[in-house]
């Protein structure tokens, strides 16, 4: 040990090479890696081998990744998707915070923690993870269903809500006995406008000259904007708003520029890095004696997240008027602490509000509720099905939506599910013929345009099985869907049928093998955009060369 703890080179090979066989294993468990990487930092930490407690370098390298985390997170703060899924995202996510907050309180207080850690403990129990749930929901194809779209939208607000808490911890964890209150507040007020007007002016006047220039070299894009992004770290915690804040900030000021994606996209495999070391930092303060004494604590405050989230979101948007179906896929989806609260907490140990043993408590909630989670996801829709008759009761009674959309639109002729490339364009051909067109999505920027071409519009989700009973179906001759996908055509084809719709309906593949299984389904008609493009233009291009511009025929 004492000869590995003099070459730091080998400590982080030795990580490394431990984070790869213990992350091949949560592979394959269905795990994500967090979980795995918790393991290595416990395994290599003072409780098992002792690598970490003597290497320097994997808590800078932990510091690194944190900054690239919140980057990134401000990079991609998207103000368009919290407006594109209405007030249910502000509303949702706010209402989740504060309700999970107060109770995940009152349970830390009853099984006996102080004040303050039970604070730290509360909020940490409030938000969900990011990275969890937006990897989840892409590997299930569901990141652009309404409730995986509601779902990010409340994420970006909790995301939104935990810098600021952060920003308020680190303003006043210096505050001493002596110190004026007023006067800290006032100066830490003053100190956050002036660097907020520095940023603003930066991307007004340098950052759009500065990354227009280097952005013929994607490589040097990236450096440029990683350097902007820690400088402000760097900054933001010389003026005693923590690293973190500052590199937020430097995210949120890329994130109105035209380089964001490329910048992103470069980004994501750094940050996965870093915090492997985050996370094995982490994993190294547990210490087993109190991870064993608090799996009772630990096992209660993670009811109250699996379960509690789950109610909360579902009460909330049922009060909205969603559908109860919507709610529970994204009330579950949202079942888990975040690596936010990880940040959260390990923030308070270094402004001395809390001890390792808050620490280790909110760590072992996170690896119960992050676990859970990863196999309770991908089977929402079962659970759903089972627990249907309980989330009734959940809904906003005396309200028929679906009565009230079939009355308003009730003289439509073809319904148009999805209006994205291929959708747009059938709906601007359908309203050029002058034939009444409802289109339902979940875009409200699909929607806009489907409206601006005079059509009507309903914002909902195609994959939605009782979508069938807001639709106006007395008066339509067709209903079209245009989303290329096998499973949402088989569901809009059976909720149709149990409806008694009389009229054609015609589905998308893009598949040659789901045409078929669609047809089997009942589906009138086979749309597939690219196969007959590839058709007509074949025959177009085996016809011979183009006519010249001069030929009478090419007139």
């Amino acid at each position: 040990m004492d000869a590995l703890a003099e070459h730091p080179f080998w400590v982080v090979a030795a990580v490394l090479a431990l984070a790869a066989v213990l992350g091949a294993l949560a592979v394959r468990l269905r795990q994500p890696l967090l979980v795995g990487f918790l393991a290595v930092g416990v395994l290599a930490g003072p409780a098992g081998l002792g690598w970490v407690e003597a290497s320097g370098e994997v808590a800078l390298l932990a510091e690194l990744g944190i900054a690239v985390l919140l980057f990134l997170v401000g990079l991609k703060l998207d103000v368009h998707l919290i407006r594109s899924t209405g007030a249910v995202a502000l509303v949702t996510g706010l209402t989740q915070v504060l309700v999970t907050a107060a109770v995940g309180l009152a349970v830390a207080l009853a099984i006996g923690l102080a004040l303050v850690p039970a604070l730290y403990v509360a909020l940490a129990l409030a938000f969900s993870s990011t990275i969890i749930v937006v990897k989840l929901l892409s590997d299930t194809r569901e990141i652009d269903r309404l409730h995986g779209r509601v779902a990010v939208g409340i994420l970006i607000v909790q995301d939104v809500v935990v810098v600021l808490v952060m920003i308020a911890l680190t303003a006043t964890g210096g505050l001493g006995a002596g110190d004026d209150l007023a006067l800290t507040v006032l100066a830490t007020l003053a100190k956050g406008a002036g660097l907020l007007l520095v940023v603003g002016a930066a991307m007004r006047w340098m950052l759009p000259r500065v990354l227009g220039q280097v952005a013929r070299s994607p490589e040097l894009l990236v450096l440029v904007a990683l350097a902007w992004g820690v400088s402000l770290a760097a900054v933001g915690d010389a003026l005693g708003f923590s690293a973190e804040v500052g590199a937020f900030l430097g995210g949120v000021s890329l994130a109105s520029t035209p380089f964001r994606e490329a910048v992103g996209s470069r980004l994501v495999s750094l940050r996965d890095f870093l915090l492997l070391f985050f996370f094995v930092d982490l994993g190294a303060r547990l210490r087993l004696d109190d991870a064993v004494g608090q799996l009772g604590a630990a096992a209660v405050l993670s009811v109250v997240v699996l379960v509690g989230k789950v109610v909360v979101v579902v009460a909330v948007m049922g009060a909205l008027g969603y559908r109860r179906r919507t709610s529970f896929l994204t009330g579950v989806t949202l079942a888990q602490i975040s690596e936010f609260s990880l940040v959260l907490v390990a923030l308070g140990l270094g402004l001395g509000h809390i001890g390792t043993g808050t620490v280790t408590l909110v760590t072992l909630v996170a690896l119960v509720t992050i676990s859970v989670s990863s196999y309770v996801i991908p089977l929402a829709r079962p659970l759903h099905a089972r627990l249907d008759p309980f989330l009734r009761r959940l809904e906003r009674p005396g309200v028929d939506a679906d009565a009230r959309h079939r009355e308003e639109h009730a003289s439509v002729e073809v319904v148009v599910l999805g209006a994205g490339r291929y959708g747009g364009r059938l709906v601007e051909q359908l309203r050029a013929r002058r034939t009444d067109v409802l289109v339902v999505d979940v875009d409200p920027h699909a929607l806009a345009r489907a409206e601006g071409l005079g059509a009507e519009v309903l914002f909902a989700d195609a994959g939605e099985p009782e979508l069938s009973r807001s639709l106006p179906l007395g008066a339509a001759r067709w209903v079209v869907s245009t989303i290329p996908s096998r499973d949402v055509g088989v569901a809009v084809l059976h909720g149709l049928h149990h409806a008694g719709f009389t009229g054609g309906v015609a589905v998308t593949a893009h598949l040659e093998q789901d045409v078929p299984r669609l047809r089997e389904a009942g589906a009138d008609v086979v749309l597939r955009p690219f196969a007959t493009a590839a058709e007509r233009n074949a025959d177009l291009f085996a016809s011979g060369p183009p006519a010249s511009p001069d030929d009478p025929a090419a007139r």
